[in-house]
């Protein structure tokens, strides 16, 4: 999944040859392994504190109402406050920039226009409109899906973005096929929809939930219509 996050991507890109990139995968890899053990660890010793000291909270809720509650000191409310205002500003901002630059160069080639002034100016414009969408998404999570954990939504969602773009890779890694370029997008876009279909049928009819599992049904979907639409010249 790193090869296909913008963000991740970008600090593969920083390494000087392909030799320091696979090591900063396999090093990445180590410490985030590490750091979900200690926030899971941490996860569970918050449970187990709340559970005593009569603190009603779950899921997302329950480390924010510990924190700024007071029983572990003002101090730890205050530091707790400045790092998510930090982490929230750095996520933002890195995922802005990486939509705006993505959209500006990859779709609206704005790096083939010779006018430089036209470029910012249209680079401002893109800026503004994903900081708009962004606020927007924030407010559907909040008012929407108050009563679920954000973390399990967002990898339900990431399994019908994300499945596409693992079934295109997944082809382009095991396959030499060349496909009908015009008919991909088509593909990208079917792909999620049966898997929503096929999701809400098997959960509905045969009791059986695909959760997490969305991402890889998607994902072979998506490889199964790169099949079907391969060139005549693969013959």
């Amino acid at each position: 999944m790193t090869g296909l996050d913008q963000d991740m991507m970008q600090k593969n890109l920083t390494c000087r040859s392909l030799k320091d990139a696979q090591k900063n995968m396999f090093w990445f890899t180590l410490v985030l392994v590490i750091v979900n053990f200690f926030f899971l660890a941490l996860g569970i010793l918050l449970t187990d504190f709340a559970t005593q000291n009569g603190i009603d909270a779950h899921k997302d809720q329950l480390f924010p109402t510990i924190a700024i509650s007071g029983e572990l000191g003002i101090a730890v409310s205050l530091f707790f406050l400045l790092g998510l205002i930090a982490a929230a500003y750095s996520s933002a901002d890195s995922a802005l920039t990486s939509l705006t630059t993505s959209f500006s160069i990859d779709i609206l080639e704005i790096d083939k226009k010779e006018d430089e002034a036209e470029k910012e100016k249209t680079r401002k414009k893109i800026h503004v409109l994903f900081s708009f969408i962004l606020v927007i998404t924030i407010l559907i999570f909040k008012y929407f899906i108050a009563d679920e954990s954000v973390i399990a939504k967002i990898f339900q969602f990431a399994g019908y973005t994300y499945g596409p773009l693992l079934g295109l890779y997944a082809f382009g890694l095991f396959t030499k096929l060349k496909v009908e370029d015009k008919l991909v997008p088509f593909v990208c876009v079917i792909a999620p929809v049966a898997t929503f279909l096929i999701s809400n049928y098997s959960k509905n009819s045969l009791g059986f939930d695909f959760s997490f599992a969305i991402l890889i049904l998607n994902g072979f979907l998506t490889f199964l219509g790169l099949l079907l639409i391969k060139t005549k010249e693969n013959a």
